[in-house]
């Protein structure tokens, strides 16, 4: 499920305000670390260019806890173009046609476009840039909501389901009411201003300069030097922010905790893993703006490089596959498994999971799928989740274990989130953890990636660390393919930045813990040290 709806608290015109959303043959030498933790922090507000280019940059030489993407590039890989490698991402829809995205598409040569054949014989009928598995299918419950409609009492996690849905009914009701009322105090306060300026597009500065002994301009002027104070843009800007927050509340009791709701529109049984093969369609791109999520990932994997529009994305000489099996909502097992297959059958090196949900009936075929992938080479790379929550004790789904015992891939990545300062703050407020089932953490907080329609905005989860790490798996498969896919995993989890630093674990100011002890790896993702340990590999074999 997509990740953009971030509570904040805030209190002031008696409401609560809440709104997101070693050397090698180069001579080359990995980044030095000791005395790591004792750098100086970095006290200075990140330029807009350090903001929308945050994840790339070198905690040494920026502090900033980057990935050193450009000190990778500008020092190891310079010219060398690679291997052409094909990365799946399984999502939300893909705005394929997006200037920055457009050059970098994976096209199936041996499917003939739109002629109704299923050409080269794989099941799947003009699947041309990947393979849509919702059909025209966009909203949908949450799997908790799902196992509540069916009405099984029997179900071990059904009295868990209930209490869930009660909280979470009374939250976003409660959040609703709050969202609407901020809605109306500012739209109120823009149309009181607006009218005495007689401009709509006036300044921070010029409501200061207000001065008036009418009671109700200076609640307005009150209202509006408020938000002026959260720092959160512009008055628009912030209109928006409401705006938008109030779509994600809307859709959340429409559609995903409406127990009557039915979203499907494939025609087949989500509780039959064969039933119909080859469901769906091949327009993988979103159905309406909103769904960007997938675009937005794409973009951080790869991105046209030095395009001057937009990003970069991590990797360079990528194909992204595009399938479409991430919902306004959660997603089926059943299509998360055959989205698994299909990448690896059509030639994936590396898929990208930024989804996720605490309820999987049938975890078994995913896993199952996940295992597929790992015995035929594929590097999966998974978001960890946005409930701040440890994995070693908290569902999350999906995985290669039961229970923390043996895993059933050598491949598998799981992947938590940081945010843009180094320091006791690092680990972003959302991101869940855990010592045995977290490998490593990258850049996740305000990432700024591709949107639809050729957009670009900044917004933050895992979602956004776990394609920053596919992009790292995807440029060593590219420069050094003879590696195994394994031997991938195990380069990106320890050729990280070991931190010791100590650090607030999700947002509670109260909870803080060593760093090593979030992941199992204690490590930040470091592409150009996983580089020089992929070229120190690929030498001795």
């Amino acid at each position: 499920m997509k990740f953009y709806f971030k509570p904040f608290i805030y209190s002031a015109l008696s409401i609560s305000l809440l709104f997101s959303c070693g050397g090698t043959s180069s001579g080359v030498v990995s980044t030095p670390l000791e005395n790591i933790d004792t750098m100086p922090l970095k006290v200075s507000k990140l330029t807009e260019t350090q903001k929308q280019h945050w994840g790339h940059l070198d905690l040494l030489k920026d502090t900033i806890p980057g990935m050193s993407v450009d000190k990778a590039y500008n020092e190891i890989i310079k010219n060398k173009k690679g291997q052409t490698t094909i990365v799946a991402v399984i999502d939300s829809g893909i705005d394929i046609d997006h200037e920055d995205l457009d050059g970098v598409i994976w096209t199936n040569t041996k499917e003939i476009p739109n002629n109704g054949k299923d050409d080269d014989n794989n099941g799947y009928i003009d699947d041309i840039h990947g393979w849509n598995f919702l059909g025209d299918g966009y909203n949908e419950q949450l799997e908790y909501v799902r196992l509540l409609s069916s009405g099984n009492t029997s179900d071990p996690r059904y009295a868990e389901a209930q209490k869930l849905y009660n909280e979470e009914v009374q939250k976003y009701t409660q959040y609703k009411s709050q969202y609407d009322q901020i809605a109306q105090q500012v739209n109120s306060a823009d149309e009181s201003v607006s009218k005495y300026l007689k401009k709509k597009d006036y300044t921070q500065e010029e409501v200061n300069a207000i001065k008036t002994t009418d009671a109700s301009l200076q609640q307005s002027i009150s209202v509006l030097k408020y938000v002026y104070s959260l720092d959160a843009g512009s008055i628009d800007e912030f209109k928006k922010e409401i705006n938008d927050g109030l779509v994600e509340i809307n859709d959340r009791l429409n559609f995903n905790l409406n127990k009557d709701f039915k979203g499907r529109k494939t025609g087949d049984n989500p509780d039959v893993l064969n039933d119909k093969p080859g469901y769906g369609n091949g327009n993988v791109k979103p159905v309406i703006k909103s769904e960007s999520h997938g675009t937005h990932v794409a973009g951080i994997i790869a991105a046209e490089r030095n395009n001057k529009k937009g990003g970069d994305g991590v990797a360079n000489n990528v194909q992204i596959m595009s399938i479409r099996a991430v919902p306004n909502g959660d997603e089926y097992d059943k299509d998360i498994a055959n989205a698994i297959r299909y990448a690896v059958d059509n030639g994936a090196k590396v898929i990208n999971g930024s989804f996720g949900k605490s309820f999987s009936p049938h975890s078994d075929w995913v896993r199952d799928a996940i295992k597929y992938a790992s015995d035929k080479d594929v590097v999966f790379v998974h978001a960890a989740g946005n409930d701040g929550e440890d994995l070693d004790v908290y569902y999350n789904f999906p995985n290669d274990q039961v229970d923390n015992e043996k895993e059933v891939s050598d491949s598998f990545i799981t992947v938590g989130s940081l945010d843009p300062i180094y320091g006791s703050k690092m680990v972003s407020s959302f991101s869940n953890f855990g010592k045995i089932n977290v490998d490593v953490f990258a850049p996740g907080g305000d990432i700024y990636s591709t949107f639809p329609e050729n957009d670009y905005e900044s917004i933050g989860g895992t979602s956004m660390a776990s394609p920053a790490v596919a992009g790292i798996a995807a440029l060593i498969r590219s420069q050094y393919p003879k590696l195994k896919a394994s031997e991938v995993k195990d380069i990106i989890v320890n050729s990280g930045l070991p931190l010791t630093t100590k650090v607030v674990v999700a947002g509670n100011a109260n909870d803080v813990k060593s760093f090593t002890a979030l992941s199992k790896s204690g490590r930040i993702a470091n592409a150009y040290n996983a580089l020089i340990m992929a070229e120190e590999l690929s030498k001795n074999q």
